[in-house]
């Protein structure tokens, strides 16, 4: 299976420029770039495509420049907004930039070879051309009319377009325009939302020196509500360890439908296609055994935070999931809880119904007690049925922690 046709399996090609597919045939490696704009301090899963499809480029024998930008960060892209973006300070977008750039690295191979990755910044170019050269030696390159048929800009004509965001599409030309002339790179990839900047770019390129260039754009993935994962919709789901914890980011993968873990499988991992078609086969058979998601998590957390982050994440859910918390380590309950209720208890004797209403678990006594006699309190996943219990410290797990659930699902940590 060639590159295009794994694409096309994994429902990674959406739209291509003429002459890619046969380029992709010729024997010389073709060096390809995808943009990462800092619009934020971090990258999210909805990036994810476009890196790992830069990655996939790679693998097949590809030469992948990853681009930040440094200097179209500063002015937006209108493309798949409805309203103008908000404008930040330069100190605060170079600032990101640094952080995606690290972002990036993990996924690309930097190695000595003859398809080396390398991470540039369009600020490098964007921020010394002056506005006199831009107009003359590129702008000249756009018709109005032309410009106004993208999709990008034709979307916003209704609700309202600024010259400055109006401009991105001929910026992202030039990027593509000078790492053509720098790096030799012939074509751009992106989500289906960059297809016009990526085409115009193609055009540039073409009318400046006659040159050959390629463009390919994937499906922008939806989540199972058909939402997009960018960064304003809600529940946003970060490649940075510090706004989506690794076990987080574990727990979103594990609780996808059967139907999604099956699409990412192929869109967010790198398994083949026996792999994936033998987890179609025991998912059908067997839902109730979450095979998929359990592959999906464990394999796209490997990737963003590394094989043992991904493996201490799989371990705290399979002891929640089983009610083993005596397993877990101390960074590990820290990690599994640190979004529940919590509260803070001194090394006293505490009777059950008690904590059970001070730690707000419970609203009342009387409800505390009912909630046990139904058999609804769990403490460190086993099921407390005795309503006079004394809670001591060496009942807390090391000696520190109490796991308290009430239900199904509603979890509580006492320290």
């Amino acid at each position: 299976m060639n590159l295009l046709e794994d694409l096309q399996y994994r429902g990674l090609q959406y739209q291509i420029t003429e002459g890619l597919e046969s380029r992709l045939q010729a024997s010389q490696p073709l060096t390809v770039y995808a943009g990462f704009d800092p619009t934020a301090d971090s990258l999210t899963i909805g990036n994810l495509v476009t890196v790992l499809l830069l990655r996939r480029f790679q693998l097949a024998g590809h030469v992948p420049i990853a681009l930040v930008g440094g200097g179209t960060g500063l002015i937006g892209d209108p493309g798949g907004k409805s309203e103008e973006r908000a404008l930040n300070p330069e100190e605060t977008v170079a600032e990101w930039a640094d952080k995606i750039r690290s972002q990036l690295e993990p996924y690309l191979d930097f190695s000595p070879s003859p398809n080396s990755a390398q991470i540039v910044n369009n600020y490098d170019w964007l921020g010394s051309i002056t506005a006199i050269d831009l107009m003359r030696d590129v702008g000249k390159h756009f018709p109005v009319p032309y410009m106004l048929a993208k999709d990008s800009v034709a979307s916003r004509l209704e609700t309202g377009i600024s010259y400055t965001e109006f401009s991105y599409m001929v910026l992202q030309a030039y990027d593509f325009l000078k790492l053509n002339e720098i790096y030799d790179c012939e074509a751009q990839i992106g989500g289906s939302d960059q297809w016009g900047n990526i085409t115009a770019g193609v055009d540039l390129i073409r009318r400046t020196s006659s040159r050959k260039a390629y463009g390919l754009t994937c499906p922008l993935v939806t989540k199972a509500d058909g939402g997009k994962f960018g960064k304003t919709e809600g529940g946003t789901v970060w490649l940075d360890a510090a706004r989506t914890s690794p076990y987080e980011f574990y727990q979103f993968w594990i609780n996808v439908d059967d139907a999604s873990a099956l699409r990412y499988l192929r869109i967010f991992t790198f398994l083949d296609r026996d792999e994936i078609d033998a987890l179609e086969k025991i998912t059908a058979d067997d839902p109730g055994k979450r095979e998929a998601q359990r592959r999906l998590a464990l394999e796209t957390t490997s990737l963003t935070h590394g094989a043992a982050t991904a493996q201490k994440a799989e371990r705290i859910s399979t002891a929640l999931f089983y009610g083993k918390l005596e397993t877990l380590e101390e960074d590990e309950i820290e990690l599994g809880f640190h979004d529940v209720p919590t509260h803070t208890i001194g090394d006293k004797e505490h009777e059950l119904l008690d904590l059970l209403v001070e730690a707000k678990i419970s609203p009342s006594k009387r409800q505390a007690r009912e909630d046990v006699s139904n058999g609804a309190i769990y403490i460190n996943g086993v099921r407390c049925p005795e309503p006079n219990r004394l809670i001591r410290t060496r009942d807390g797990l090391h000696r520190k922690y109490l796991v308290i659930r009430r239900g199904k699902n509603k979890y509580f940590l006492i320290r």
